[in-house]
């Protein structure tokens, strides 16, 4: 469980196991499963509910197991801001610059292909990278990788994730509650003031993220976000925060990622390329994880580098960070989940199933081609 490999493998099995199943005999009793209603009731009131209606397994786990996933993103982000890799903002700077144009062209491709088309919703999707499985087929090569590569890597992906984040606050919230909004920032106001005062009782702020949750799924902005308010307001300076992302790390990574692997790659498989490269919203994600990643990635890098705004890691080369911007393209994770949140599940649910199988064939490019031209890379450096 130590092992960074661990988690990328667990998730290529649980996908592998998920889409089998759900192109088996047992297909209906499998979908059936994650449409299942869960409720957990304090008098009349349903607390996974929405709308009058139960959450069913599917939608608590995208709604309310990710936020605790996005809790332990938004510590990672702090931990690095505080003592890691983006302490210093010389060594934060490259990172960052390589995240925003991993996004921007990326966004920008697909744009460009699904432009005046609804489709056109599903820019965020190539925007993201998968920190589990980029690292996870890094750890693959062993130690011929420098660990100032790794460093970068690891930094490029939780700022990734963070602007990830920051596109579903801002471009995917819908029908806003402002009653249900302004309750939501109360309480995470009052957390703020907990950390002000150094409160360093760690169950009130659980507490206080689970009334935040409760309000961000009624308010339109989506529930998960509630991960990343409620980890701006544990205290860092006493522990708690550190303790609190030792605590996460397991559970999220060996239990609520492979849960969400298998309820949302329950797909029914029927492989015609010619079909799925014909629709612009299909292209647009494989060119943008595929092509537009590693390219964002690279432009931006050296044209900081040119501009001497940052240098580059030490030991690494240009040849070596083109292997990490095509495992930048790994997007699996995060752009699932912003699929889901992309286009409407009632009226587009053809959309959703085709770009999640795009973005598993686009991520498993990126995979093989990354892992692949490194391998290679180093090998040559070995001779």
């Amino acid at each position: 469980m130590r092992n960074e490999k661990s988690v990328g493998v667990l998730l290529i099995i649980c996908t592998i196991i998920s889409i089998l199943l759900a192109n088996s005999s047992f297909h209906t009793i499998y979908y059936k499963l994650w449409e299942m209603p869960i409720s957990l009731k304090f008098g009349n009131l349903n607390f996974f509910s929405l709308q009058g209606n139960s959450l069913t397994i599917s939608e608590f786990i995208n709604d309310g197991l990710m936020s605790i996933f996005f809790l332990m993103v938004g510590l990672e982000l702090i931990h690095e801001v505080y003592i890691g890799k983006l302490s210093k903002f010389s060594q934060a700077l490259l990172p960052i610059l390589g995240a925003f144009g991993g996004m921007i062209v990326p966004a920008g491709l697909y744009a460009y292909l699904n432009f005046g088309n609804e489709t056109i919703s599903g820019a965020g999707i190539p925007m993201a990278t998968d920190i589990a499985f980029a690292l996870g087929i890094l750890s693959l090569l062993g130690k011929k990788v420098p660990l100032s590569l790794r460093i970068f890597l690891t930094a490029l992906a939780v700022i990734d994730d963070l602007g990830a984040i920051l596109v579903i606050a801002v471009f995917y919230t819908k029908n806003l509650s402002l009653y249900f909004l302004f309750l939501a920032l109360a309480i995470w106001m009052l957390l703020l003031l907990f950390n002000r005062l150094n409160v360093k009782w760690l169950f009130l702020y659980i507490l206080g993220g689970i009334g935040i949750w409760y309000c961000l799924l009624h308010s339109g902005v989506h529930a998960t976000l509630a991960g990343i308010l409620v980890a701006l307001t544990i205290p860092f300076n006493n522990g708690k925060a550190t303790q609190l992302l030792s605590l996460l790390k397991y559970p999220v990574n060996f239990i609520i990622i492979p849960l969400f692997a298998l309820a949302n790659t329950a797909l029914p498989i029927q492989l015609n390329f010619q079909e799925f490269f014909s629709q612009p919203y299909c292209l647009g994600i494989f060119l943008g994880l595929v092509v537009g990643k590693p390219l964002g990635i690279l432009l931006f890098t050296y044209l900081a580098n040119i501009l001497k705004l940052c240098k580059l890691p030490l030991e690494t080369s240009w040849k070596q960070m083109l292997g990490i911007g095509f495992l930048g393209g790994i997007g699996f994770t995060m752009s699932i989940f912003i699929t889901l949140l992309a286009f409407n599940p009632l009226t587009q649910s053809e959309y959703i199933n085709h770009a999640k199988i795009m973005i598993l064939f686009s991520s498993l490019c990126s995979a093989l081609i990354g892992y692949t031209y490194l391998y290679i890379i180093y090998q040559k450096k070995k001779i």
